[in-house]
């Protein structure tokens, strides 16, 4: 009995099949794909110009933080009221006479009304009467504010910066 053992000789290549394109046969495919990249671009632009516009968002809201934790409470305190004034002084609107030069002249009950139409919660009621005892205030009247009073005016601060809308 003789065994036939294959040997390596009798192998024989296999074909390999046609290559196969990756690209679109129709021209359907072709427009599908030029709709998606105009979409993207368009809406990566918006993000972008909407990322530069709220510059001034991110780097209040920074700035309230760093105050946040500043050991110099009354400074931070006395902050307050420039910064969110600030912030409405660089709120791009539709025209510089609607909303950031209006809002140089505000004082009291009008700065009230102007924080509290441009948020879409409610502030406390005397929101606008508590950043000017921040502003003018003796310094031991700051001094003499209980923590989590001094906490709610920064968290209502933080609150406004973050949430304020503006005209587009």
């Amino acid at each position: 009995m003789s065994v036939n053992v294959p040997s390596i000789a009798q192998l024989k290549e296999l074909a390999l099949p046609a290559p196969v394109s990756y690209s679109p046969q129709t021209w359907g495919w072709w427009f599908l794909l030029a709709i998606v990249l105009l979409a993207a671009a368009i809406i990566g632009t918006r993000r972008f110009i909407q990322w530069r516009r709220d510059r001034y968002r991110r780097e209040a809201l920074a700035h309230l933080a760093k105050l946040r934790t500043n050991s110099d409470e009354l400074h931070a305190l006395r902050e307050l009221p420039g910064l969110l004034k600030r912030v409405a002084l660089s709120m791009p609107g539709p025209t510089f006479l609607t909303s950031s030069a209006a809002a140089a002249a505000l004082g009291n009950a009008e700065w009230q009304t102007f924080l509290q139409a441009h948020v879409d919660q409610q502030l406390p009621d005397e929101f606008a009467q508590q950043l000017a005892t921040l502003a003018y205030a003796p310094d031991a009247t700051l001094l003499a504010l209980p923590p989590p009073r001094r906490d709610a005016l920064f968290d209502t601060c933080k609150l406004w910066v973050e949430r304020h809308h503006v005209a587009a």
